[in-house]
């Protein structure tokens, strides 16, 4: 790299261990900071480290303050920061929702019309409530919105859903998906210094593909490979080799972690044997 990068991390929060684990994962050795210590700097790599809030994040990269930083989709479009996504992280996946009290009626977003609405993301959730023609009261609430019907300061909330157990335990129910976000990196637009960014999104990039997929091995009769080989969700053609046993082949692949479960039993019952998956540690396409 010409020049030290610098690259704004979560402090704390959901987005915090995650994006500490994907650096370490991706061999750039960071420093473990000290308990209340705002920077650090990467052992092997010439990246400093500035640790802030997620949703400060945005404003920092567009600024210039720091050359990219991680943080989530809903947190850039909420403070309307004029920032370039580089890369989609994996992690940190969750969604805006639009949420009523069990008892009450609204079946749609589109109910929600005249309704007093408490969310934390108040830009966003009026900007699409006006483009689906719907008049609310959106308020902003800090903290805590789950809690804001029972308290009698809204009707509905619009908060960022996970798996749905707090909903649930504060006697909520979703009734729609207003924006869907996860972590990324992003960069600051019209940046002069592209060289090193795009050398740690190829990096980072290398690992968030990797988890993705898994590495395939498998053993099958050749008079059945082309029946194995059209099973497989390949971007590319498989590698093929012959083994010692005659008329037995091995087929290594690449395929999406995602595809492993129903993949399995159909690769089974296809003939095949030894079946190893293994994870793979980077994968740069």
């Amino acid at each position: 790299m010409n020049r030290r990068l610098t690259l704004a991390l979560p402090s704390k929060g959901r987005l915090r261990e995650p994006s500490w684990t994907l650096l370490e994962a991706s061999g750039v050795d960071p420093q473990e900071p000290g308990e209340r210590v705002l920077q650090s700097h990467c052992r092997n790599a010439d990246i400093d480290l500035l640790f802030v809030r997620a949703d400060d994040v945005p404003e920092y990269v567009q600024d210039g303050v720091v050359d990219c930083g991680i943080t989530g989709l809903d947190l850039i479009d909420e403070r309307q920061c004029n920032v370039e996504v580089l890369l989609r992280l994996g992690f940190g996946k969750c969604s805006l929702q639009a949420a009523v009290p069990l008892e009450d009626d609204a079946v749609g977003i589109d109910d929600l019309k005249g309704r007093r609405i408490a969310t934390s993301h108040p830009r966003i959730t009026s900007s699409i409530l006006a483009e689906r023609g719907i008049d609310a009261d959106v308020v902003r609430v800090g903290g805590a919105v789950e809690i804001s019907p029972r308290l009698g300061l809204a009707d509905a909330i619009v908060d960022l859903v996970s798996t749905g157990s707090t909903l649930r335990t504060n006697g909520l129910r979703s009734i729609g998906t207003l924006f869907e976000s996860e972590a990324v990196l992003i960069g600051r637009r019209g940046s002069e210094d592209l060289v090193a960014r795009n050398v740690l999104t190829m990096v980072l990039g290398s690992v968030t593909n990797a988890r993705a997929n898994r590495y395939l091995l498998c053993n099958v009769n050749k008079d059945r490979l082309a029946e194995l080989t059209a099973l497989l969700p390949t971007q590319g053609s498989p590698t093929v080799m012959d083994l010692a046993t005659p008329g037995v082949v091995a087929v290594h692949a690449l395929v999406p972690a995602a595809d492993i479960w129903s993949l399995l039993p159909k690769l089974e019952a296809c003939g095949a044997s030894s079946i190893l998956t293994l994870p793979v540690e980077r994968m740069v396409p």
